[in-house]
């Protein structure tokens, strides 16, 4: 019996999201995120005693700004190499784009494989043969499994890819392939990297993907971490998650639904984040958090959101200190049905042309264009990163409408009562 650990799209060092323009954001613990949590991965390897680690791609983030990041790599697979485990990679779209990467001398213990054609590594004193191929240009759109070599007879054959299958949805289509083919080739593990979110596509063989070890931005929710893979023995083959990261994201969605007041929503994430803490004790937790539902509280969190929004942050701040922050509020409440009415004149008249263009995706397209003018006018944060201005996307076009239709209401309603 031995054991092994499939990793993949670690970033090594990948810059902060636009969390400085955060004001109280623990900038520093993120910083340090994707470092501390391959420390993590090593010290499994070393606890486990597993025969060997692989790595799935991106392994870096693209060009380094120095060689620190590369002497840190090093330095993390001198702790394998002293113990015994080498490690075997294949180079992502991500690490094809560092031109550093290309020239740094990697330590004996680590076998990255070949750009130009699948190769094969086989280990002394164990029947296992592992199938890799690197990327050799940041966007590889050719099926690279197609070239693999057969299985070798009498061994437990791996194949490392770095790949999208057959398309999923936020990734590049990279390395296309089929279940089918990877099936066909005969081999018993396919260790997949490219897909940040852990998933089995098949048991026989296993084709999985691991997911990334540390989530970077919101919508990489959830535990990260790696699979320790365990083969042989009268056990079937078995797969462990192990979590690596040490800030981890998460969504809090809070169901407003009956509130009476704003304090009442706010004690209900009170009790959410209790849970929350429970659930994830030894990381930084990163909430983005939705409030939702139908209430009587709807106008009065509409008509002061950033008020509201600190008052949830007061919140975490009590009651978990550094173990949360919160990342972004978001109100998608609504009032009560016996509120619904549109007013009369000009303003019901506005509320229903916004309706109508909402549920209108040509209409959406249109509005989008008209906007493109304006997104060379906003500053850059506004226009990069997870929740950056998208007008050419009619579903995003339409989130933005709901989320100003109760806060345009709630000011022209107290302009109109002024006048």
């Amino acid at each position: 019996m031995f054991k092994f650990i499939h990793a993949a799209d670690i970033h090594l060092d990948s810059p902060l999201l636009k969390l400085d323009a955060y004001e109280g954001a623990p900038v520093g613990a993120i910083r340090g995120a994707t470092r501390r949590a391959f420390e993590n991965l090593v010290q499994t390897a070393l606890d486990e005693k597993v025969a060997f680690v692989l790595i799935a791609g991106d392994l870096y983030d693209g060009d380094w700004k120095d060689y620190n990041t590369g002497l840190y790599f090093v330095s993390q697979m001198g702790k394998l190499r002293e113990a015994g485990i080498p490690v075997f990679v294949v180079a992502g779209n991500h690490d094809a784009a560092s031109t550093i990467t290309k020239s740094l001398r990697l330590p004996e213990n680590v076998r990255l494989f070949p750009a130009d054609q699948p190769a094969t590594a086989r280990m002394k004193g164990l029947d296992v043969a592992v199938h890799g191929q690197s990327f050799g240009s940041p966007a590889v759109t050719t099926d690279l499994s197609r070239l693999y070599p057969p299985a070798v007879p009498g061994c437990f054959n791996i194949g490392l890819l770095h790949t999208c299958v057959n398309g999923r949805e936020g990734h590049a289509p990279y390395a296309p392939c089929t279940l089918d083919a990877l099936r066909d080739k005969g081999y018993d593990y396919w260790a997949l990297g490219h897909v940040h979110q852990r998933e089995v596509l098949l048991e026989n063989p296993w084709v999985v993907f691991a997911g990334n070890t540390q989530g970077r931005h919101a919508r990489e929710t959830g535990p990260k971490g790696c699979m320790l893979v365990s083969v042989g023995g009268s056990e079937p083959l078995s797969l462990d998650f192990r979590p690596l990261d040490v800030v981890r994201w998460e969504v809090a969605v809070i169901d407003a639904g009956g509130a009476g007041r704003g304090y009442d929503v706010v004690d209900r994430f009170r009790a959410t984040l209790s849970a929350l803490l429970a659930r994830s004790p030894d990381v930084l937790s990163v909430a983005r958090v939705l409030i939702d539902g139908e209430t009587a509280a709807h106008d009065e969190l509409q008509a002061d959101p950033e008020r509201w929004a600190n008052e949830i942050r007061s919140v975490a701040v009590d009651e978990g200190g550094d173990h949360v922050w919160v990342e972004k509020v978001k109100l998608r409440t609504r009032p009560p049905v016996a509120k619904l009415a549109k007013p009369d004149g000009a303003l019901g008249e506005l509320l229903s042309l916004m309706d109508e263009l909402a549920a209108d995706p040509e209409a959406l397209r249109g509005l989008g264009s008209e906007l493109s003018e304006l997104e060379k006018k906003l500053p850059r944060e506004f226009r990069e990163g997870t929740d950056g201005w998208r007008p050419d996307e009619p579903g995003w076009l339409a989130g933005m409408l709901s989320e100003v239709r109760p806060m345009l209401v709630q000011r022209l309603l107290r302009k109109r009562a002024a006048e």
